[in-house]
């Protein structure tokens, strides 16, 4: 073997190693579009729909609540001149107290870890779930190292419709 054919050998195998290294560093991802995905699925759509109305009911009992504590404040407004030192002192405590059970309602509605989170937990996460597992079976099956979902969280500038797989988790789930 002479110096020359040598030194093609290891060129060889040097590019041989180099393109191998880079076909184990490219990576395949995909990317989906899970409010569409969410959209498509009939149990989504009631289970929003029902979320939305626990949603509206305790909304208006917000509302009658807000409006008995402005009338409230409204009457005490204008009899307050009148009254004597220990009736205004109740009135105000009622007023207080009106206003705390209001605010405390809205926390327990609305608030952190409220009755509409709550109620989102039972409606919806077992869908959302359910569209989870779809995507980690495509992720498994087509052997992706990663998916992004571009309706919301990231800002995806450009994607190359071929590489949405929405449709596909719609297959997953059953969903024509």
């Amino acid at each position: 073997m002479t110096n020359k054919e040598g030194m093609k050998n290891i060129i060889v195998s040097l590019t041989l190693l180099v393109l191998l290294s880079f076909s184990s560093i490219a990576q395949r991802y995909a990317i989906i579009d899970s409010k569409y995905i969410l959209g498509k699925i009939p149990e989504y759509k009631d289970a929003q729909k029902k979320l939305d109305q626990f949603s509206d009911l305790w909304q208006q009992e917000i509302d009658q609540k807000q409006a008995d504590y402005n009338k409230m404040a409204k009457d005490f407004e204008a009899e307050q001149i009148m009254l004597p030192e220990t009736l205004k002192k109740k009135r105000e405590d009622e007023l207080f107290n009106k206003e705390k059970e209001l605010r405390d309602l809205q926390k327990k509605r609305f608030g952190f870890e409220g009755d509409v989170f709550k109620k989102r937990q039972e409606l919806i996460k077992p869908i959302q779930d359910k569209v989870y597992n779809a995507v980690q079976k495509l992720a498994l099956e087509k052997q992706y190292d990663f998916i992004l979902d571009k309706s919301e969280g990231i800002t995806v500038i450009f994607a190359d419709p071929k590489l949405d797989k929405s449709e596909d988790i719609l297959k997953y789930l059953g969903i024509k």
